[in-house]
């Protein structure tokens, strides 16, 4: 009867997801409620885990209780801690929800809701879960042990170093594109750097709190914390008044602000864990989990209508947002609300050393990637019920804006009107009457930027103030009204930045140790991670290679995101790849080629898409508009002739004598001039982004060499050379356990 009963009861549930997909899937122009992407969601989610996840873990990696962890064979009380579920769920979860799930589905809005909401749903069941629940189990029955370690000794050590190499640059790539987003939301934004800023201090007085003051009372501090964290955000409005003297202390540009962050890293990975990054952990855990269930909740509170189209014009690759056509671009940029690569490092990490028994694996891998893939769901949504006009406002590049303005403070509205609406009629928007007005746009954007208590949207690319500005639509009708708005869009900031400076740090940490784990083949003192200053040099080369390329995508005049999110997408779903690879090789090694489609078909998906997208980056160019927008290398050589031209008038004008209001070809020796120094930028940051672009195909390849090889060699009863390297089997009741 019960049987029974629970059959029924996810048949409901089948119903009712299927019902609402439908529903948002077979919209042909009415109105859409974001209530329904919700429920469809979550309906998705439950079964997916129900079933499949059960699948996996009970016919594929035959989970063991009786089998002993790494955590209860190593339980040292430091980095092998058996750990409840439920308390090393939210570490893992919070250790691996970054920038990615926020950022991603925001820039995907301009392809219209349905193909990001396809993605995010199928992606993470068949994906993104099944890639982080493989890399947790195979560490853990390799005594906690990294992805590159792993590689190395399952597919062989040339492999292993070339994908440690590889998987090194990624994390640059990936540390560099978080910390761009936060320099996006915080520059020209003293309110919301105020708070962050404050949170350092208050990170830094729970550390010794929980340390010195009240050993332990990790609840207590957080509350404290907690409580600071909201009366610096109350205070940092006053911060918006030019005539405070703070105002311009903490009013800064992109460049500086970068090298802030930049200087901030560096002494943030080497100050003891306890001091900072634990106790913003805690802070960070808590909002993480807290917004996110309040969003939805409010999204059901609300019922807000959809305002983007089931899907736009900008498909075929020619949004102002980011360059390319639906595929592959669509999967690359969406990139960690589906599956992502990084989550690979956090799943070979920390989280391995701390799961008490091995069906904890489940809701820990597979579990915390449906909420992150959630919280990408909650992000669309966001952008999605913004008015398009704002969306595209927020979101496109200055320079396609305002091609004159200096900075988003100085753009002319009126242009920036014409360039939305331009913008929207591109993308098969129908603009209704009062749009076509002069001023209805400068209407929309100034009311919304004095509501938000910001000095500008315009061009706050990066995804995290779309996402602020519509959580604020949401929370502040379920409390406080209009007047809360400026207070809700800056907490969605603080949550934001809070978010992705976690995994800021946590990124930095794992470069350091992947720098000393491969300069330790050159130089061997430098492989201990226990050394204070090889640890503090190893720190210095991370940051210096992700502060580089944070820098020079503060000084992009495309604005960073337009240039360097793609990268960070090919590169960071090549690595998930090389990972569903490795898990493979595993399976195959386990006697379980039978189920290796688990792997091979996620692995094909997103291998194909990425390569595809990341040979396109490296096409020369031909003239085809969306092509060459793609393309690092055709954007370097336009960026190259038009330097050329401009080099030739600059000439000519010199030779001319001509005063500072003369004109060649409707431009100025001044305006010339700076032509030439925005295509140099742009010159070296595609030619730089091409590179690496290379190199992790390269790696890419080099790894599927290496799968198909051992794979058939096992598969042929030849693999002696590659044994699996599973710890032996140990029975847990040989070991006292005692979950922290």
């Amino acid at each position: 009867m019960n049987s029974i009963i629970k059959n029924l009861v996810w048949l409901l549930v089948a119903v009712v997801g299927a019902f609402y997909f439908g529903m948002l899937a077979l919209n042909t122009g009415e109105e859409v409620s974001a209530t329904w992407l919700v429920i469809a969601s979550v309906c998705i989610y439950m079964i997916g885990y129900r079933f499949y996840s059960k699948y996996i873990a009970e016919k594929v990696f035959e989970l063991d209780d009786n089998r002993a962890t790494p955590a209860v064979i190593n339980n040292d009380g430091k980095d092998f801690v058996p750990t409840n579920k439920v308390v090393l769920f939210g570490h893992h979860f919070a250790a691996i929800a970054g920038a990615g799930p926020l950022v991603g589905p925001i820039l995907a809005a301009q392809m219209g809701y349905m193909p990001s909401m396809i993605w995010l749903l199928v992606g993470v069941v068949l994906a993104g879960a099944v890639h982080d629940f493989t890399v947790l189990f195979i560490s853990m029955r390799r005594n906690g042990r990294s992805l590159g370690e792993i590689i190395k000794e399952e597919m062989g050590k040339a492999t292993g170093t070339i994908a440690m190499v590889g998987i090194l640059f990624i994390m640059l790539i990936i540390v560099a594109i978080l910390a761009m987003v936060v320099v996006n939301a915080l520059a020209d934004s003293p309110w919301g750097l105020f708070t962050i800023a404050m949170t350092i201090p208050i990170a830094v007085f729970m550390g010794i709190y929980m340390r010195y003051l009240r050993p332990g009372r990790v609840g207590e501090a957080s509350v404290i914390g907690f409580i600071l964290l909201l009366a610096a955000l109350y205070y940092g409005q006053a911060l918006t008044d030019p005539a405070h003297p703070w105002h311009d202390v903490f009013l800064l540009k992109k460049t500086t602000l970068s090298l802030i962050i930049i200087g901030y890293g560096f002494i943030a990975s080497i100050l003891p864990v306890w001091l900072l990054l634990a106790p913003r952990d805690y802070l960070s855990t808590f909002l993480k989990i807290g917004v996110i269930v309040a969003m939805a909740a409010g999204i059901l509170l609300v019922n807000p209508t959809l305002q983007m189209p089931k899907v736009t014009a900008f498909i075929d690759g020619t949004g102002p947002v980011f360059a390319g056509s639906i595929f592959p671009f669509l999967f690359i940029t969406i990139a960690c609300g589906a599956i992502s690569g990084f989550h690979a490092l956090i799943s070979s990490g920390t989280t391995p050393k701390m799961v008490e028994k091995e069906t904890h694996a489940r809701p820990i891998g597979y579990g915390s990637m449906l909420m992150e893939s959630l919280v990408g769901v909650m992000a669309l949504i966001a952008a999605c019920i913004l008015e398009p006009g704002l969306y595209f406002t927020i979101n496109s590049p200055l320079a396609l804006l305002d091609p004159a303005a200096a900075s988003a403070l100085s753009a002319d509205m009126n242009t920036i009107e014409q360039s939305v609406k331009a913008i929207l009629q591109n993308g098969g928007f129908v603009l209704q009457p009062e749009m076509l007005t002069n001023g209805h746009f400068v209407t929309m954007i100034e009311e919304t930027t004095k509501a938000v208590g910001e000095p500008t949207l315009v061009a706050k690319t990066g995804g995290a103030p779309t996402f602020a500005v519509g959580l604020t639509q949401i929370l502040h009708e379920v409390a406080g009204g209009k007047e809360s708005i400026a207070f809700w869009y800056h907490f969605a900031i603080l949550f934001e930045a809070l978010f992705i400076l976690t995994a800021v740090d946590a990124g930095t940490r794992s470069g350091r140790f992947l720098i000393q784990d491969v300069l330790g083949n050159v130089y061997k003192p430098m492989a201990n991670t226990q050394s204070v200053l090889w640890g503090v040099v190893a720190s210095a080369i991370c940051v210096a290679g992700w502060g580089y390329l944070l820098y020079q995508g503060a000084i992009d005049p495309q604005g960073g995101i337009f240039t360097l999110w793609p990268l960070f997408g090919a590169s960071n779903q090549m690595l998930a790849g090389i990972a569903l690879l490795l898990g493979t090789v595993v399976l195959f090694k386990m006697g379980k080629a039978r189920y290796s489609w688990i792997t091979i078909l996620p692995a094909v998906w997103v291998l194909l898409t990425t390569l595809y997208a990341a040979i396109q980056k490296l096409l020369p160019a031909n003239g085809e508009r969306v092509h060459d927008a793609v393309s690092h290398v055709a954007t370097a050589q336009n960026q190259t002739a038009l330097k050329e031209k401009a080099l030739g008038f600059i000439t000519k004008l010199q030779e001319m004598g001509a005063d500072a209001s003369t004109m060649l070809e409707g431009k100025t020796l001044e305006e010339w001039q700076k032509v030439v120094s925005k295509a140099d930028i742009l010159i070296h940051n595609h030619t730089l982004d091409a590179i690496l672009c290379a190199f992790f195909i390269f790696v890419t390849l080099v790894v599927i060499g290496a799968t198909i090889r051992i794979c058939y060699l096992t598969a042929i009863g030849k693999g002696e050379k590659f044994p699996l390297k599973e710890e032996p089997y140990q029975e847990s009741k040989n070991f006292s356990i005692q979950a922290h």
